[in-house]
Formats: C-alpha cells, sequence, structure tokens
C-alpha cells in the first residue's frame, strides 16, 4: 500500500492541533480562556497555508486509493478552513455568554473539520464514510452544546436521529455498489468501469436513489431537510453558521465524487440527471417559500440555506465541466455571504438577547456598519449584482442553459430567486426603514475584534468576487479540470 503521509499534512497537522487546544484548555485559568480561540484562529490559518503548498494532481494518491489530492479537493479544503476560521472568530461572544467547556468546544470545532477534509479527499467508499462520521459526531455533540438550553438539547437530539437515519440509508446504498462490482474504489472509474461492463444500471439506480438521499441529509435537501430549521434555531449561531457552509461543502464533494462518476454509464445517467433535478426544483420552491413565513432569522437563513442547495444542484445537474465551475464558484461565494450575515446574528443575538426579526428595525440609526454590511450579505445571498451572489448564481444557470434540456429547471430558479428578494428585502426594511426607539444603552454598539474580523472577511470576499470575478472564476475553471471522473 503507497502509505502517502506527505499529501495529508494539513489533515494531520490539524488533528494535532485539535490535541494541543484540548491539552492547552487544561492550563488556563479561566480569566486566559480567550486564548483557546485565537490558538483556534492560527490553526485554520495554518491548515489553509498547508493546503496551498500540499502537491496536488493526478499522482498525489495514497492509502490505495483512499486519499486523493487533488486541487478539486484542496478547494474545497479552503472552503472548510476558512469557513471553521469565521465560526470561531464569530464565536467569541457565544464562548463569553454561554459555553462553559471552552477547550471542548473549539477542539471538536477543528476535529469536524479534519473530517470534513478527509472526506473531500476520499476516492473510497469506506473511507468517505468514516470521513463522514468523523465530521459529523462533533457536529451532535456541538449542537447540543448549551446543555441548560432546552432547544439546543432538542436540537441535538433531532440531529442525532435523523443522522443516524442517513447514515444508514448511505451504507445501504454503497453495499450495493460493493456488490455489483467487488470493489469500493471511485478514482478513475474503478466502479463505473464494472457497472458499465457489467451492464446492472438499475440496480446502480437503486443505489444512486440510497446515496443521494443520505448525502442529501448534509446538503438539507428536500425532503430531507426536516431537521435544518429546528438544528439551525437550537444550535449555537456559531455552529449554526459552520453546519450551513462546511457541511454543505463537504457533503457536497462527497455527492460529486460518487455521482459524477456516473453520468456516463447508459440508463443511470438518465435517472440520476432527473433525481437531482427533482431536488433541486423542490428544494428552490419550498426552501423560498417556507422562508417568506419566518419570524426568526435564525430559521429563515435555514430555509434560504436550503434553498441556496437547491441554486448549487442546478449546476451540479448540468453534469459538464461548466456546471463543476459553476458550483465551485458558487459554495465560495455562499461561504463568504452567509458566514458574514450569521456573524452579525451573533453581534446582535449578544446585545439584544433576541434572534426575531423585528428586533433588527432601527439598525441603521443603533449601527450603520452593522447594517451595510447586512444588507449586502443578504444581496448577495439573493443574486443581486455586484455582489459574489449574482456571479455564482450567473454560473450554474449558464451551465444548466449550456445543456439544453434544463431550460424548465432555470425558469423555477429565476422565479424562485424573485421570491427569495420578499424575504431577504424584509430584514432591510427593517434595519433601514422601520422606526424604533433607541434607547440609550444601544447608541453606540462596539463589536470584539475577533467578531469584527469575521464580518470584515465575509465583506471583502463577497464584493472582490462581485467586482472583480476574473480571477475567481479562473480558479473555479482549473479545480474542475483536475478533476477525474
Amino acid at each position: 500500500m503507497n502509505l502517502r503521509f506527505d499529501i495529508m499534512i494539513p489533515e494531520l497537522f490539524l488533528f494535532g492541533w485539535a490535541i494541543v487546544v484540548l491539552t492547552a484548555d487544561l492550563f488556563f485559568i479561566k480569566e486566559k480562556k480567550n486564548a483557546l480561540l485565537y490558538m483556534s484562529q492560527f490553526g485554520f490559518l495554518a491548515a489553509a497555508a498547508l493546503v496551498i503548498f500540499t502537491p496536488t494532481g493526478p499522482n498525489e494518491v495514497g492509502f490505495g486509493y483512499m486519499f486523493y489530492n487533488d486541487t478539486f479537493a484542496s478547494f474545497f479544503k479552503i472552503v472548510i478552513l476558512l469557513a471553521g476560521f469565521m465560526a470561531v472568530s464569530s464565536s467569541f461572544e457565544a464562548v463569553q455568554k454561554s459555553i462553559e467547556h471552552k477547550g471542548e468546544f473549539f477542539g471538536l470545532v477543528i476535529m469536524s473539520a479534519v473530517g470534513m477534509m478527509f472526506l473531500v479527499s476520499s476516492t473510497e467508499l469506506v473511507s468517505l464514510y468514516v470521513a463522514l462520521e468523523l465530521s459529523t459526531i462533533p457536529l451532535f455533540i456541538l449542537t447540543a452544546f448549551q446543555k441548560r438550553y432546552l432547544k439546543s438539547s432538542e436540537a441535538g437530539l433531532k440531529y442525532l436521529i435523523l443522522g443516524a437515519l442517513s447514515s444508514a440509508l448511505l451504507l445501504y446504498g454503497m453495499s450495493f455498489m460493493y456488490g455489483m462490482t467487488g470493489t469500493t474504489v471511485l478514482l478513475a472509474g474503478s466502479i463505473t468501469m464494472l457497472l458499465n461492463s457489467a451492464n446492472v444500471h438499475y440496480g446502480l439506480v437503486l443505489s444512486l436513489v440510497l446515496v443521494v438521499a443520505g448525502l442529501g441529509f448534509k446538503l438539507a435537501l428536500v425532503p430531507f431537510h426536516m431537521w435544518a430549521p429546528d438544528v439551525y434555531e437550537g444550535a449555537p449561531t456559531p455552529i449554526t453558521s459552520y453546519l450551513s457552509v462546511a457541511s454543505k461543502a463537504a457533503g457536497l464533494a462527497a455527492l460529486t465524487r460518487i455521482v459524477y462518476g456516473f453520468y456516463t454509464v447508459g440508463t443511470a445517467a438518465e435517472y440520476w440527471g432527473i433525481l437531482i433535478a427533482i431536488l433541486a426544483a423542490l428544494a428552490m420552491i419550498i426552501g423560498n417559500f417556507a422562508a417568506l413565513l419566518q419570524s426568526n432569522i435564525k430559521r429563515m437563513l435555514a430555509y434560504s440555506s436550503i434553498a441556496q442547495a437547491g441554486y448549487i444542484l442546478v449546476g451540479f445537474v448540468a453534469a459538464s465541466q461548466l456546471g463543476l465551475s459553476g458550483i465551485s464558484i458558487y459554495i465560495f461565494a455562499y461561504l463568504f455571504a452567509n458566514m458574514g450575515a450569521f456573524a452579525i446574528v451573533v453581534a446582535v443575538d449578544h446585545k439584544l438577547n433576541s434572534d426575531r426579526i423585528e428586533d433588527y428595525a432601527g439598525m441603521a440609526r443603533r449601527s450603520p456598519l452593522i447594517a451595510v454590511c447586512m444588507t449586502i450579505f443578504l444581496l448577495s445571498l439573493a443574486g443581486i449584482p455586484p455582489t459574489a451572489g449574482f456571479i455564482a448564481k450567473y454560473k450554474v444557470f449558464m451551465a444548466a442553459i449550456e445543456n439544453g434540456t434544463l431550460f424548465w429547471l432555470v425558469m423555477i430558479a429565476v422565479a424562485t430567486t424573485v421570491v427569495s428578494i420578499f424575504y431577504y428585502a424584509r430584514v432591510i426594511k427593517e434595519m433601514f426603514i422601520t422606526e424604533r426607539e433607541v434607547e440609550s444603552s444601544e447608541s453606540k454598539w462596539i463589536l470584539s475584534s475577533p467578531i469584527t474580523i469575521a464580518i470584515l472577511v465575509g465583506l471583502i470576499g463577497t464584493l472582490i468576487i462581485g467586482i472583480y470575478p476574473e480571477p475567481f472564476l479562473e480558479l473555479a475553471s482549473t479545480v474542475t479540470q483536475s478533476f477525474v471522473y
């Protein structure tokens, strides 16, 4: 077996750093626990630097095809690490207010990121499943971390039960693939070539349905979305933001690794395209219309996240290099806008102890900077130029149009985008138009440095991609050209 530890240096470093953070917690007195946050920030940034300098390419394969370090994997690792950095940065207020076991909190966030990094590099079914569990189990704990808060405990329990069900479905689908081929290797079409030669397409369709159902849970796709609103509302807000971006990115990469290889396999190509297109349409319709009815901003962003997964799948189902490029730039744009929006939700919750949309009234008077930043993030999520969200939506829509058979899906995407503007605009209206008497204690908001960094990173990323997208589009194109399917 080719033991290539050199291509997994970022994962090994981050795993070791999680142990360092957990151990350091034992030596810091209560007043010095904030150092753990800064240590976690450093860990994510250092791992991202290591990802950039770790070799990528068609020959960077290790452990019997279990681990493959191509540019596609490196790109998604950067997304996961940036999401982790921004989630940790935005957790400063939450840690001060309601998180008791700080070392365990940060250690679990880092450990979950390690699992996600292994997941996006997994090109073998068993290692993929193990990585999925390594990324998910810490999230179960983090969701229920505020054990004295009933909604947090409830959210953790729901997430655990439905997560176990999704894992069972995923394993069942993988067992069908192995039973039909005798191999668990995905790389270079090992499974797909055997299936094509054996002409067992209908069994493959069944296995794909089960795999998509299992991974659809991580992406919060309809009808596997029922956990998202309650979990997003009950979990600590920084963990909610981390779930909405990092977990979605890792799940999308895993789905791409498994499903994209089958687009050449006769009957399977026809069926999985239809299956993903239907799931995308349902996610966009149900996610956007349900978001219209929400009064809690975390639940609104949860349904928005469901809809965003639908838009990503519009590019996914195109089954082309342009489609892969579209979903890559989309997840990158979504990272900055969504993490930035949740960072502001954390700041507002810390100041007002409320997640209700109506309590954002008069925000422009209390904190003009927060109001302007939140507006930019929401406009990006809606796909309004000149933000990153507009470029992302344009790319995935063009990929679907180029496909030639998905015009109906693009029409649904455009129509539901118009619907999304209404609930995003509602928050903007509350901040800038609705009058609210400002108390003296609210007249001046001073944010901590970590959460300010999270907001600024989101703002800069959202605006740069929207105003000057060429380097990012070129990067997305490079990422997809290296992808083997």
